[in-house]
């Protein structure tokens, strides 16, 4: 007999109200955090990288790299395949492949949150439960070529939205239905070839299943040749006689035939057909193969690269004010961006992505983009500085619009020499740039004393260039102040930038009068540079030996030093002596300064409440903690394989400094574990609530050490920040009318009647759209003011302006926006919804975005059969491998039982001996 738990009782307030907001869902378990309920068991994040893995070795394999030697599938056999490694053998040692793990981590969370988001979690077509296979097919079918019009619109982000979310459903199948125990051993071959419908699917009055009183269910399918699937919850009411999902939180697996056939899991807890499970994923895993190949063969290599940010190299960004008085600096950016083309045309550092707004007064835009550099470099050359235009300009708005539109990961330049005019803008820019996690840095040549140069039509404070400092400041990026005649020499580091530098911590993080700076250089650290810029009487750098370089311009014992008015720039000799460093500045004011440094050892993290509880234990990610929410650090070490001798052991972090910014105070340290095997590189730390109490934002270190002994330091590229609510906005395909609490009843709301909209994420001419709107506060009372805007001005109405919210309560509300006839297809909007604490003014706001992609009338894109071969890219005669025993390299959690030499989450050498249907 099955037991009888109760629902678990141990819970929080605060959790206890974060799973009322998620709910239950169904499906392969999300991610790794999963595996602590259900160790051994494949998550939709293992299907979806290492099926992503695979089409981007079989790129490698048949695209050859310029200027390198064809990698050989060889070379590949028997290995546990890593992002950094593949890397590494195509592109060259050292390659890093930072933006290439976070596109995939992009698809990964997009795929696990169709279980969490209340949108999709208990839709049962976007899972095909219910027996609704047709449906789930043409949505499956969809969500493909929705990703392929995002990407296309050089929407990447929205574009790997829509391929996690058909991801999702695709391995769903296999799990949900009954395709495993109908003996197949092969992925159904008209599920993403819609031409011809699927067939033999069981009708409502065919009986499918047996009760089971067990929570393991083997012989519960009646003996048919019909395609079913699991009924789940009580959402869609399951009918006399048919299969449900089945697991403990299942409430239709209560209702006879009890029992269910999900084979979501290794655990019979939550999957009646956990004894199928590993044969589920290994069809899933070779379902998601093909998907990846069908979008490989419809966007093309350069497209499918560009989706999947299958490149060591960063985008290029410039903003440009444009007024009569910026002759100097548009040259100097048209300098750089030439010499960038120039030097890195048909290489492996090539910009992927080009981007230019320019702005003046009043106005700012268009925004330009384009992935052809003659296309971009002919855009630059047509700018030229014109008309006069009084200070200040409207510069954040043309930031915002280049937010939107550079992918995430990159630098973006501010070239001007105005305030900004547009300056009740800062804090929404702030929190954008985090969100995008793009850096600014804005080149200023603001001169006091030029007596000729624009107008200004009103006295301006001397502290109207604060909002550039804190837009820097938020994004991890610097404001450097120069003038017309060193602008060219200054811009240099926008090439520098591009060659994807990290930024060494210092301590103290800023000058302190007659205390060094001191920060550590490690043997994985190439290409130092020293930049110091302010009023400097003088300053000196010593190494670790106790060797001196002061500010001497020219070659000196450490490096070469270069001086452009107040701007310093000391490119440090390789190799470097590993150690401690330090610099001791003397000035007026307080001076800047920055190292910085070429390496392929960096990290990427991201937020998330673990659920523990529920049919599909998983992290629900967040883009920053939330204040009153026990929240987990999730960090991904990249570069791990670029130690210094291949023999030596791997390197490893030990833990998390949480330190203020600006000024470096300690918040606390976190020991980091790790989650799976260590070449993965996974690490998670647990963030308790009084330790992100603080207001303020903070920076995240990783301390640890390489394989030899020695310290290793890293620092996020942008300081992180508690929100005090919990707030998103969402597409839906239906409206609300009601506001819902946990907490007191609302009154009903009056609204537009029920309408279908589009494709979440996708927006039609002449329209109007359904979004949903929901705030909870999990650290006391909070008396909100809710604020909307639209980018570009869509009309945008909402039913809810103002809310009050007690501790662990909750509010939903909804907004409609309004497509005009005349929105431009293939253009991207950007909803942002602001809470402002009406009691408190030092509280920080909370702002959510929402990206929203304007589709023209055209018919529904349909997928050909691939070009590419859709079979695992690595194959073996060998009879020790069968399709029934075998999946891919074990993950986090343990592996595959009776295979304790597979590799991890990341690594995909499928050996599966599979011909090719």
């Amino acid at each position: 007999m099955r037991p009888t738990d109760e629902p678990p009782s141990h819970l929080g307030p605060s959790l206890l109200l974060l799973l009322q907001l998620l709910g239950p869902a169904a499906a392969f378990f999300p991610n790794i955090w999963s595996l602590l309920a259900a160790p051994g068991s494949i998550t939709h994040q293992d299907l979806t990288e290492e099926a992503a893995l695979n089409v981007t070795l079989q790129l490698f394999l048949e695209q050859p790299p310029p200027g390198r030697p064809p990698l050989r599938l060889e070379d590949f056999l028997g290995r546990t395949l890593l992002a950094d490694n593949l890397f590494a053998a195509y592109f060259g040692p050292g390659s890093p492949s930072r933006r290439f793990r976070a596109a995939l981590g992009e698809v990964s969370r997009a795929n696990a949150a169709q279980d969490f988001l209340p949108t999709s979690r208990n839709d049962p077509d976007l899972h095909f439960d219910a027996e609704r296979l047709g449906q789930g097919r043409a949505r499956l079918v969809g969500a493909l070529g929705e990703t392929v019009v995002a990407a296309r619109a050089l929407d990447h982000s929205l574009a790997r939205q829509r391929l996690g979310a058909a991801l999702h459903a695709l391995q769903d199948f296999y799990s949900h239905s009954n395709w495993v125990e109908l003996g197949k051993q092969q992925p159904h071959p008209h599920l993403l070839w819609p031409r011809q419908g699927l067939r033999n699917l069981a009708q409502v009055g065919d009986p499918t299943c047996s009760d089971c009183d067990e929570w393991s269910c083997p012989g519960n399918l009646l003996g048919f040749t019909l395609l079913t699937s699991g009924y789940f919850g009580t959402h869609t009411s399951k009918p006399p006689g048919k299969c449900s999902h089945g697991g403990h939180f299942d409430q239709s697996s209560s209702q006879p035939p009890r029992g269910g056939i999900n084979k979501d899991s290794t655990s019979p807890g939550f999957s009646p057909h956990h004894m199928l499970h590993l044969q589920a994923a290994n069809l899933a895993l070779l379902a998601s193969i093909q998907a990846f190949s069908l979008l490989r063969s419809r966007l093309g290599d350069r497209g499918f690269s560009r989706l999947l940010d299958i490149t060591p190299a960063s985008s290029l960004s410039f903003v440009l004010d444009t007024t009569g008085s910026m002759g100097e600096e548009i040259n100097a950016a048209k300098i750089q961006a030439r010499h960038i083309v120039e030097q890195r045309r048909g290489g492996p550092m090539e910009p992927t992505h080009y981007v230019l707004v320019p702005f003046h007064d009043p106005g700012f835009g268009p925004v330009f983009t384009t992935s052809d550099p003659d296309s971009f470099w002919q855009q630059l050359n047509e700018i030229h500085a014109l008309g006069g235009g009084d200070e200040p300009e409207m510069c954040l708005s043309a930031l915002e619009l280049a937010l939107l539109h550079t992918p995430p990961l990159s630098d973006i330049f501010v070239f001007t020499d105005a305030s900004p005019k547009d300056a009740f803008l800062t804090n929404r820019v702030e929190s954008l740039t985090q969100e995008r996690r793009c850096r600014v840095t804005f080149l200023l040549t603001e001169d006091p004393s030029r007596v000729q140069g624009r107008p200004r039509r009103e006295v301006l404070s001397p502290l109207r260039f604060e909002p550039y400092e804190a837009v820097a400041l938020a994004s991890g990026g610097e404001v450097i102040f120069t003038k017309d005649q060193y602008i060219q020499d200054v811009a240099a580091i926008v090439g520098d930038s591009v060659a994807d530098l990290v930024t060494l911590p210092l301590e103290p993080p800023v000058v302190v009068p007659e205390r060094p700076l001191v920060f550590s250089v490690d043997g994985l650290l190439q290409r130092v540079t020293v930049r110091i810029h302010g009023e400097l009487s003088s300053f000196w750098i010593r190494n670790p030996a106790g060797v001196s370089q002061g500010q001497e311009e020219g070659e000196g014992p450490l490096g070469h030093t270069r001086r452009f008015g107040q701007f310093w720039m000391v490119r440090m000799n390789d190799p470097l002596q590993t150690g401690t460093w330090e610099i001791q500045v003397t000035a007026k004011g307080t001076p800047r300064v920055r190292v910085q440094a070429q390496t392929s050892l960096d990290f990427l993290f991201h937020f998330g409440i673990p659920m523990k509880d529920g049919p599909h234990p998983g992290l629900y990610p967040l883009t920053q903690p939330v204040a009153g929410l026990h929240s987990q650090l999730l960090v991904e070490v990249t570069g791990l394989g670029s130690r210094g001798n291949p023999g030596d052991p791997l390197p490893h972090f030990s833990h998390v400094v949480l330190r203020g910014v600006p000024h470096g105070a300690e918040l606390g340290r976190v020991p980091l574990e790790p989650m799976g095997p260590r070449e993965r590189g996974l690490l998670v730390a647990s963030l308790p609530p009084t330790l992100l109490s603080t207001a303020g934002p903070f920076s995240l270190e990783l301390i640890g050490q390489d394989g030899v002994g020695q310290g290793l330091h890293r620092v996020a590229p942008q300081p992180c920040a508690v929100v005090p609510v919990l707030l998103e906005v969402r597409c839906q395909r239906k409206v609300r009318l009601r506001l819902e609490r946990t907490g007191p009843a609302a009154p009903p709301l009056t609204g537009p009647p029920p309408q279908l909209s589009g494709p979440p994420g996708f927006l039609a001419p002449g329209t109007e759209a359904p979004l949903s709107l929901r705030i909870a506060s999990f650290s006391g009372p909070q008396d909100l003011d809710l604020r909307t805007s639209v980018n570009p001005s869509f009309a945008l109405t909402s039913n809810l302006s103002r809310v009050r919210l007690e501790q662990n309560e909750s509010a939903w509300g909804c907004l409609w926006l309004k497509v005009p006839d005349t929105a431009a297809s293939d253009s991207v909007v950007m909803v942002t919804v602001t809470a402002m604490n009406r009691e408190a003014s030092t509280v920080p706001s909370t702002h959510a975005f929402l990206r929203l992609l304007v589709r023209g009338p055209t018919p529904q894109d349909q997928l050909p059969a691939p070009v590419h071969s859709t079979d695992p890219v690595l194959t073996t005669t060998s009879p020790a491998f069968h399709l029934s025993t075998l999946v891919t390299p074990g993950r986090a959690g343990g592996g595959l039982v009776g295979n304790p030499w597979w590799g991890t989450v990341g690594a995909v050498l499928l050996l599966l001996g599979l011909a090719s249907w």
